[in-house]
Protein backbone atom coordinates (compact mmCIF):
# COMPACT_ATOMS: atom_id res chain seq x y z
CA UNK A 1 0.00 0.00 0.00
CA UNK A 2 1.33 3.45 -0.91
CA UNK A 3 0.85 6.58 1.16
CA UNK A 4 -1.68 7.82 -1.40
CA UNK A 5 -3.61 4.56 -1.14
CA UNK A 6 -3.68 4.84 2.64
CA UNK A 7 -4.82 8.44 2.61
CA UNK A 8 -7.57 7.60 0.10
CA UNK A 9 -9.05 5.29 2.75
CA UNK A 10 -9.33 8.28 5.09
CA UNK A 11 -11.49 10.44 2.82
CA UNK A 12 -14.69 11.56 4.59
CA UNK A 13 -13.82 9.49 7.68
CA UNK A 14 -13.88 10.99 11.17
CA UNK A 15 -10.32 11.03 12.49
CA UNK A 16 -9.43 11.86 16.09
CA UNK A 17 -5.79 12.79 16.56
CA UNK A 18 -4.82 12.48 20.22
CA UNK A 19 -1.94 14.80 21.06
CA UNK A 20 -0.54 17.51 18.80
CA UNK A 21 3.12 16.66 19.31
CA UNK A 22 5.94 16.59 16.78
CA UNK A 23 4.92 13.37 15.04
CA UNK A 24 1.21 14.18 14.84
CA UNK A 25 1.46 17.64 13.29
CA UNK A 26 2.40 16.39 9.81
CA UNK A 27 -0.23 13.67 10.27
CA UNK A 28 -2.99 16.25 10.79
CA UNK A 29 -1.93 18.04 7.61
CA UNK A 30 -2.01 14.77 5.66
CA UNK A 31 -5.46 13.86 6.96
CA UNK A 32 -6.85 17.28 6.11
CA UNK A 33 -5.36 17.03 2.61
CA UNK A 34 -7.03 13.62 2.23
CA UNK A 35 -10.46 15.04 3.01
CA UNK A 36 -10.83 13.51 6.47
CA UNK A 37 -13.02 15.09 9.16
CA UNK A 38 -10.24 15.80 11.70
CA UNK A 39 -10.55 16.57 15.40
CA UNK A 40 -7.41 17.19 17.43
CA UNK A 41 -7.67 16.34 21.13
CA UNK A 42 -4.92 17.55 23.44
CA UNK A 43 -4.60 18.15 27.16
CA UNK A 44 -2.79 21.45 26.57
CA UNK A 45 -4.54 24.79 26.41
CA UNK A 46 -5.13 26.71 23.20
CA UNK A 47 -2.54 29.24 24.30
CA UNK A 48 0.06 26.56 25.00
CA UNK A 49 -0.34 25.05 21.51
CA UNK A 50 0.34 28.43 19.95
CA UNK A 51 -0.10 29.70 16.42
CA UNK A 52 -0.69 26.30 14.84
CA UNK A 53 -4.30 26.18 16.10
CA UNK A 54 -5.80 29.05 14.05
CA UNK A 55 -4.08 27.81 10.90
CA UNK A 56 -5.50 24.31 11.26
CA UNK A 57 -8.94 25.64 12.20
CA UNK A 58 -8.94 27.67 8.98
CA UNK A 59 -8.56 24.36 7.14
CA UNK A 60 -11.53 22.82 8.92
CA UNK A 61 -9.77 21.07 11.80
CA UNK A 62 -11.68 20.98 15.10
CA UNK A 63 -10.14 21.00 18.59
CA UNK A 64 -11.01 19.56 21.99
CA UNK A 65 -8.45 20.92 24.47
CA UNK A 66 -7.63 20.89 28.17
CA UNK A 67 -9.16 18.73 30.89
CA UNK A 68 -11.52 16.10 29.58
CA UNK A 69 -9.98 16.02 26.11
CA UNK A 70 -10.35 12.22 26.00
CA UNK A 71 -14.05 12.20 26.90
CA UNK A 72 -16.77 11.32 24.37
CA UNK A 73 -14.43 10.54 21.48
CA UNK A 74 -16.60 10.25 18.38
CA UNK A 75 -14.45 8.95 15.53
CA UNK A 76 -14.00 6.21 12.98
CA UNK A 77 -10.20 6.19 13.40
CA UNK A 78 -8.17 7.28 16.44
CA UNK A 79 -4.50 8.21 16.00
CA UNK A 80 -2.86 7.96 19.41
CA UNK A 81 0.24 9.90 20.42
CA UNK A 82 2.82 7.58 22.08
CA UNK A 83 2.50 9.47 25.36
CA UNK A 84 -1.23 8.68 25.65
CA UNK A 85 -1.88 5.18 26.91
CA UNK A 86 -4.36 3.00 24.98
CA UNK A 87 -6.07 1.90 28.21
CA UNK A 88 -7.32 5.42 28.99
CA UNK A 89 -11.07 5.00 29.70
CA UNK A 90 -12.12 7.43 26.95
CA UNK A 91 -10.07 5.54 24.36
CA UNK A 92 -11.29 2.14 25.48
CA UNK A 93 -14.91 3.30 25.30
CA UNK A 94 -14.44 4.62 21.76
CA UNK A 95 -12.79 1.37 20.63
CA UNK A 96 -15.62 -0.66 22.17
CA UNK A 97 -17.94 1.54 20.11
CA UNK A 98 -16.21 0.52 16.88
CA UNK A 99 -13.39 3.05 16.46
CA UNK A 100 -10.09 1.80 15.01
CA UNK A 101 -7.12 2.64 17.25
CA UNK A 102 -3.84 3.29 15.47
CA UNK A 103 -0.96 5.79 15.37
CA UNK A 104 1.25 7.73 13.01
CA UNK A 105 3.96 5.07 13.39
CA UNK A 106 1.54 2.20 12.72
CA UNK A 107 0.34 4.00 9.59
CA UNK A 108 3.97 4.36 8.49
CA UNK A 109 4.49 0.61 8.83
CA UNK A 110 1.52 0.14 6.48
CA UNK A 111 3.00 2.28 3.71
CA UNK A 112 6.79 2.05 4.06
CA UNK A 113 8.26 0.54 0.85
CA UNK A 114 11.75 -0.14 2.29
CA UNK A 115 12.96 -2.70 4.84
CA UNK A 116 12.62 -1.50 8.43
CA UNK A 117 15.28 -2.07 11.07
CA UNK A 118 13.72 -1.42 14.47
CA UNK A 119 15.29 -1.12 17.91
CA UNK A 120 13.66 -1.15 21.32
CA UNK A 121 14.84 -1.72 24.89
CA UNK A 122 15.11 -0.03 28.25
CA UNK A 123 18.60 1.40 27.64
CA UNK A 124 20.88 2.00 24.68
CA UNK A 125 18.13 2.42 22.07
CA UNK A 126 19.24 5.79 20.73
CA UNK A 127 22.94 5.00 20.39
CA UNK A 128 22.27 1.56 18.91
CA UNK A 129 19.72 2.95 16.45
CA UNK A 130 22.15 5.66 15.37
CA UNK A 131 25.04 3.19 15.05
CA UNK A 132 22.91 0.93 12.83
CA UNK A 133 22.02 3.88 10.61
CA UNK A 134 25.68 4.95 10.38
CA UNK A 135 26.81 1.44 9.42
CA UNK A 136 24.14 1.21 6.72
CA UNK A 137 25.22 4.60 5.36
CA UNK A 138 28.85 3.43 5.35
CA UNK A 139 27.66 0.41 3.34
CA UNK A 140 26.20 2.75 0.70
CA UNK A 141 22.51 2.65 1.65
CA UNK A 142 20.24 5.69 1.73
CA UNK A 143 18.95 5.69 5.30
CA UNK A 144 15.87 7.25 6.90
CA UNK A 145 15.90 7.48 10.71
CA UNK A 146 12.74 7.97 12.76
CA UNK A 147 10.55 6.81 15.61
CA UNK A 148 11.70 8.23 18.92
CA UNK A 149 14.57 10.01 17.17
CA UNK A 150 14.94 11.77 13.86
CA UNK A 151 11.87 13.24 12.21
CA UNK A 152 8.33 11.95 11.50
CA UNK A 153 8.44 9.75 8.41
CA UNK A 154 4.82 9.20 7.38
CA UNK A 155 4.59 12.38 5.32
CA UNK A 156 7.91 11.46 3.65
CA UNK A 157 6.99 7.90 2.75
CA UNK A 158 6.66 8.68 -0.96
CA UNK A 159 10.33 9.78 -1.01
CA UNK A 160 11.52 6.44 0.41
CA UNK A 161 12.58 3.86 -2.17
CA UNK A 162 12.53 0.05 -1.87
CA UNK A 163 16.34 -0.13 -1.94
CA UNK A 164 16.65 2.34 0.97
CA UNK A 165 16.76 1.42 4.65
CA UNK A 166 14.55 2.73 7.45
CA UNK A 167 15.94 2.61 10.99
CA UNK A 168 13.50 3.21 13.84
CA UNK A 169 13.85 3.58 17.58
CA UNK A 170 10.57 2.37 19.07
CA UNK A 171 9.37 2.96 22.61
CA UNK A 172 7.17 0.65 24.64
CA UNK A 173 4.35 3.17 24.15
CA UNK A 174 4.63 2.98 20.36
CA UNK A 175 4.81 -0.82 20.42
CA UNK A 176 1.79 -1.46 22.64
CA UNK A 177 -0.69 -1.44 19.77
CA UNK A 178 1.68 -2.20 16.88
CA UNK A 179 0.19 -4.65 14.36
CA UNK A 180 3.19 -5.22 12.06
CA UNK A 181 6.79 -6.21 12.67
CA UNK A 182 9.95 -4.78 11.07
CA UNK A 183 12.23 -6.67 8.69
CA UNK A 184 14.87 -6.93 11.42
CA UNK A 185 14.19 -6.35 15.12
CA UNK A 186 16.52 -5.75 18.05
CA UNK A 187 15.84 -5.64 21.80
CA UNK A 188 18.81 -4.10 23.64
CA UNK A 189 17.64 -5.11 27.15
CA UNK A 190 14.58 -4.93 29.39
CA UNK A 191 14.66 -3.55 32.93
CA UNK A 192 12.04 -1.71 35.02
CA UNK A 193 11.18 1.56 33.27
CA UNK A 194 8.19 3.83 32.64
CA UNK A 195 6.30 2.24 35.51
CA UNK A 196 4.71 5.62 36.14
CA UNK A 197 2.83 5.05 32.85
CA UNK A 198 2.47 1.31 32.40
CA UNK A 199 -0.01 -0.51 34.62
CA UNK A 200 2.65 -3.01 35.68
CA UNK A 201 5.95 -4.57 34.63
CA UNK A 202 4.18 -7.30 32.67
CA UNK A 203 2.53 -4.74 30.41
CA UNK A 204 5.89 -3.07 29.82
CA UNK A 205 7.59 -6.38 28.96
CA UNK A 206 4.74 -7.37 26.64
CA UNK A 207 5.08 -4.07 24.79
CA UNK A 208 8.78 -4.70 24.17
CA UNK A 209 8.07 -8.25 22.99
CA UNK A 210 5.56 -6.86 20.50
CA UNK A 211 8.40 -5.64 18.26
CA UNK A 212 8.64 -9.12 16.71
CA UNK A 213 5.31 -10.84 17.36
CA UNK A 214 3.29 -9.52 14.43
CA UNK A 215 3.10 -10.64 10.84
CA UNK A 216 5.12 -10.66 8.77
CA UNK A 217 7.66 -11.98 11.27
CA UNK A 218 11.14 -10.42 11.17
CA UNK A 219 13.80 -12.36 9.30
CA UNK A 220 16.22 -11.56 12.15
CA UNK A 221 15.47 -10.93 15.84
CA UNK A 222 18.45 -9.90 17.98
CA UNK A 223 18.22 -10.42 21.74
CA UNK A 224 20.55 -9.61 24.64
CA UNK A 225 21.81 -12.97 25.94
CA UNK A 226 23.05 -11.30 29.13
CA UNK A 227 19.58 -10.04 30.09
CA UNK A 228 17.20 -12.61 31.59
CA UNK A 229 14.03 -11.03 30.19
CA UNK A 230 15.24 -10.54 26.63
CA UNK A 231 16.81 -14.01 26.56
CA UNK A 232 13.40 -15.44 27.46
CA UNK A 233 11.91 -13.79 24.36
CA UNK A 234 13.62 -16.40 22.17
CA UNK A 235 10.80 -18.88 22.84
CA UNK A 236 8.39 -16.78 20.77
CA UNK A 237 10.77 -15.00 18.38
CA UNK A 238 10.83 -17.52 15.55
CA UNK A 239 13.77 -19.09 13.73
CA UNK A 240 15.82 -15.99 13.00
CA UNK A 241 17.04 -15.39 16.56
CA UNK A 242 20.52 -14.00 17.08
CA UNK A 243 22.13 -12.94 20.33
CA UNK A 244 24.74 -10.48 21.50
CA UNK A 245 26.77 -11.00 24.66
CA UNK A 246 29.71 -9.61 26.59
CA UNK A 247 29.81 -12.74 28.75
CA UNK A 248 29.38 -15.80 26.57
CA UNK A 249 30.12 -17.16 23.12
CA UNK A 250 27.01 -17.28 20.92
CA UNK A 251 26.50 -19.45 17.84
CA UNK A 252 24.46 -16.82 16.02
CA UNK A 253 25.12 -13.14 16.64
CA UNK A 254 27.99 -11.16 18.16
CA UNK A 255 30.09 -11.52 21.29
CA UNK A 256 33.20 -10.18 22.99
CA UNK A 257 35.93 -12.54 24.13
CA UNK A 258 39.19 -11.36 25.75
CA UNK A 259 38.66 -7.87 24.39
CA UNK A 260 37.97 -9.03 20.83
CA UNK A 261 34.59 -8.76 19.07
CA UNK A 262 33.45 -11.74 17.00
CA UNK A 263 30.41 -12.31 14.83
CA UNK A 264 29.11 -15.81 14.22
CA UNK A 265 26.52 -17.57 12.11
CA UNK A 266 25.80 -21.27 12.62
CA UNK A 267 28.71 -21.53 15.02
CA UNK A 268 31.30 -20.18 12.54
CA UNK A 269 32.99 -17.17 14.20
CA UNK A 270 34.71 -14.31 12.40
CA UNK A 271 37.03 -11.90 14.18
CA UNK A 272 35.72 -8.37 13.65
CA UNK A 273 37.81 -5.94 15.74
CA UNK A 274 39.32 -5.15 19.12
CA UNK A 275 36.70 -3.69 21.45
CA UNK A 276 39.26 -1.08 22.55
CA UNK A 277 39.16 0.40 19.03
CA UNK A 278 35.56 1.57 19.46
CA UNK A 279 35.78 5.37 19.51
CA UNK A 280 33.10 6.10 22.13
CA UNK A 281 33.99 4.87 25.63
CA UNK A 282 32.21 2.53 28.02
CA UNK A 283 31.26 -1.13 28.24
CA UNK A 284 27.66 -0.20 27.48
CA UNK A 285 28.85 1.10 24.11
CA UNK A 286 30.61 -2.20 23.46
CA UNK A 287 27.19 -3.77 24.02
CA UNK A 288 25.57 -1.26 21.66
CA UNK A 289 28.02 -2.23 18.91
CA UNK A 290 27.61 -5.94 19.59
CA UNK A 291 23.85 -5.48 19.17
CA UNK A 292 24.23 -3.52 15.93
CA UNK A 293 26.78 -5.98 14.53
CA UNK A 294 24.51 -8.94 15.34
CA UNK A 295 21.64 -7.28 13.49
CA UNK A 296 23.63 -6.38 10.36
CA UNK A 297 26.22 -9.15 10.07
CA UNK A 298 25.97 -10.84 6.69
CA UNK A 299 23.97 -7.96 5.25
CA UNK A 300 26.71 -5.31 5.10
CA UNK A 301 30.49 -5.52 4.62
CA UNK A 302 32.46 -6.01 7.82
CA UNK A 303 34.54 -2.99 6.80
CA UNK A 304 31.47 -0.77 7.15
CA UNK A 305 30.92 -2.03 10.70
CA UNK A 306 34.55 -1.60 11.73
CA UNK A 307 35.03 1.84 10.16
CA UNK A 308 31.88 3.13 11.85
CA UNK A 309 32.97 1.82 15.25
CA UNK A 310 36.37 3.46 14.89
CA UNK A 311 35.12 6.86 13.77
CA UNK A 312 31.56 7.51 15.03
CA UNK A 313 31.78 10.13 17.78
CA UNK A 314 28.52 9.32 19.55
CA UNK A 315 25.01 10.68 19.94
CA UNK A 316 24.29 14.19 21.16
CA UNK A 317 23.30 14.21 24.85
CA UNK A 318 24.83 10.75 25.40
CA UNK A 319 28.11 11.17 27.37
CA UNK A 320 28.82 14.13 25.10
CA UNK A 321 31.97 16.09 25.93
CA UNK A 322 30.82 19.71 26.08
CA UNK A 323 34.12 21.40 26.89
CA UNK A 324 37.23 21.34 29.04
CA UNK A 325 37.79 24.46 31.13
CA UNK A 326 40.70 24.94 33.54
CA UNK A 327 41.37 21.22 33.50
CA UNK A 328 37.73 20.31 34.27
CA UNK A 329 35.78 18.24 31.74
CA UNK A 330 32.02 18.67 31.39
CA UNK A 331 29.92 15.83 29.95
CA UNK A 332 26.26 15.97 28.88
CA UNK A 333 24.42 12.67 29.42
CA UNK A 334 20.92 14.18 29.51
CA UNK A 335 19.50 11.23 27.58
CA UNK A 336 20.05 9.10 30.72
CA UNK A 337 16.45 9.29 31.89
CA UNK A 338 16.50 6.11 33.99
CA UNK A 339 18.71 4.88 36.85
CA UNK A 340 20.12 2.06 34.71
CA UNK A 341 21.28 4.51 32.06
CA UNK A 342 23.01 6.66 34.65
CA UNK A 343 24.67 3.58 36.14
CA UNK A 344 26.07 2.70 32.70
CA UNK A 345 27.26 6.27 32.22
CA UNK A 346 29.06 6.34 35.56
CA UNK A 347 30.88 3.14 34.70
CA UNK A 348 32.29 4.78 31.55
CA UNK A 349 34.71 6.84 33.64
CA UNK A 350 37.79 5.52 35.38
CA UNK A 351 37.83 8.34 37.91
CA UNK A 352 35.11 9.36 40.33
CA UNK A 353 32.93 12.13 38.91
CA UNK A 354 30.89 15.05 40.14
CA UNK A 355 27.39 13.87 39.27
CA UNK A 356 24.39 16.12 38.59
CA UNK A 357 21.18 14.08 38.86
CA UNK A 358 17.46 14.43 39.47
CA UNK A 359 14.26 15.21 37.62
CA UNK A 360 10.83 13.61 37.37
CA UNK A 361 10.22 10.13 38.77
CA UNK A 362 9.41 7.21 36.43
CA UNK A 363 8.32 4.92 39.23
CA UNK A 364 11.63 3.01 39.12
CA UNK A 365 13.58 2.41 42.37
CA UNK A 366 16.87 4.28 42.84
CA UNK A 367 18.40 1.72 45.24
CA UNK A 368 20.73 0.10 42.64
CA UNK A 369 21.90 3.56 41.56
CA UNK A 370 22.99 4.23 45.14
CA UNK A 371 25.59 1.47 44.89
CA UNK A 372 27.11 3.01 41.76
CA UNK A 373 27.12 6.46 43.35
CA UNK A 374 29.24 5.04 46.18
CA UNK A 375 31.61 3.46 43.66
CA UNK A 376 31.86 6.18 41.03
CA UNK A 377 30.84 9.58 42.47
CA UNK A 378 33.03 12.12 44.25
CA UNK A 379 30.40 14.84 44.79
CA UNK A 380 26.65 14.34 44.33
CA UNK A 381 24.66 17.36 43.13
CA UNK A 382 20.89 16.89 43.13
CA UNK A 383 18.03 18.90 41.68
CA UNK A 384 14.44 18.34 40.62
CA UNK A 385 11.56 16.41 42.16
CA UNK A 386 13.57 13.27 42.86
CA UNK A 387 16.46 14.89 44.73
CA UNK A 388 15.44 13.50 48.12
CA UNK A 389 14.88 9.98 46.76
CA UNK A 390 18.28 9.82 45.08
CA UNK A 391 19.96 11.24 48.19
CA UNK A 392 18.33 8.54 50.33
CA UNK A 393 19.43 5.79 47.93
CA UNK A 394 23.00 7.10 47.99
CA UNK A 395 23.18 7.45 51.79
CA UNK A 396 21.54 4.06 52.35
CA UNK A 397 24.23 2.53 50.12
CA UNK A 398 26.95 4.15 52.22
CA UNK A 399 27.87 7.26 50.24
CA UNK A 400 30.04 9.54 52.41
CA UNK A 401 30.90 12.26 49.92
CA UNK A 402 29.38 15.74 49.78
CA UNK A 403 25.72 16.02 48.75
CA UNK A 404 24.61 19.37 47.33
CA UNK A 405 20.91 20.03 46.64
CA UNK A 406 19.72 22.97 44.55
CA UNK A 407 16.14 23.58 43.50
CA UNK A 408 17.18 25.56 40.44
CA UNK A 409 18.81 23.60 37.60
CA UNK A 410 21.30 26.33 36.71
CA UNK A 411 22.32 26.72 40.34
CA UNK A 412 22.94 22.97 40.47
CA UNK A 413 25.26 23.15 37.45
CA UNK A 414 27.10 26.14 38.92
CA UNK A 415 27.44 24.33 42.25
CA UNK A 416 28.95 21.32 40.49
CA UNK A 417 31.39 23.60 38.71
CA UNK A 418 32.36 25.29 41.97
CA UNK A 419 33.01 21.92 43.60
CA UNK A 420 35.27 20.78 40.76
CA UNK A 421 39.05 20.98 40.72
CA UNK A 422 41.49 20.58 37.81
CA UNK A 423 41.40 16.96 36.68
CA UNK A 424 37.76 16.47 37.71
CA UNK A 425 34.83 15.40 35.53
CA UNK A 426 31.38 17.00 35.87
CA UNK A 427 28.68 14.72 34.50
CA UNK A 428 25.02 15.56 33.93
CA UNK A 429 23.34 12.14 34.04
CA UNK A 430 19.93 12.72 35.64
CA UNK A 431 18.56 9.15 36.04
CA UNK A 432 15.11 10.73 35.59
CA UNK A 433 12.93 12.29 32.93
CA UNK A 434 13.10 16.01 32.32
CA UNK A 435 9.39 16.69 32.53
CA UNK A 436 9.43 18.48 35.89
CA UNK A 437 10.91 21.53 34.15
CA UNK A 438 11.83 20.78 30.52
CA UNK A 439 9.89 19.54 27.50
CA UNK A 440 12.35 16.72 26.86
CA UNK A 441 15.87 15.48 27.54
CA UNK A 442 17.26 17.41 24.55
CA UNK A 443 16.04 20.74 25.92
CA UNK A 444 17.59 19.84 29.29
CA UNK A 445 20.88 18.86 27.67
CA UNK A 446 21.01 21.98 25.52
CA UNK A 447 20.41 24.18 28.56
CA UNK A 448 23.21 22.37 30.41
CA UNK A 449 25.55 22.99 27.47
CA UNK A 450 24.53 26.64 27.35
CA UNK A 451 25.34 27.07 31.04
CA UNK A 452 28.67 25.25 30.70
CA UNK A 453 29.71 27.31 27.67
CA UNK A 454 29.06 30.50 29.65
CA UNK A 455 31.41 29.46 32.47
CA UNK A 456 34.56 31.56 32.76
Amino acid sequence: MTLSDYLNTMKDRRAAVLGLGVSNRPLVELLLDAGADVTVRDGASRQALGDIVPGLEARGCKFVLGDGYLKDIDADVIFRSPGIMPHEPGIEKAVEGGALLTSEMEAFFEVCPAPIFAVTGSDGKTTTTTVISEILKAAGRTVHVGGNIGTPLLDRADAIHPEDAVVLELSSFQLMTMKKSPSRALVTNVAPNHLDKHRDMDEYVDAKRNIFQNAPHPEVVVLNADNDITRSFAKSAGEGVRYFSRRDIVENGAYCRDGVIFCSLDGKPERIMDAADIFIPGQHNVENYLAAFALLYGLVPVEAMVNTARTFRGVEHRIELVRELRGIRYYNDSIASSPSRTRAGLRSFREKVILIAGGKDKGVPFDPLGEDIVEHVKVLVLTGLTADKIEKAALDAGFTGPVIKKADFKEAVLAASSAAEPGDTVLLSPACTSFDRFRNFAERGNYFKEIVMELQ
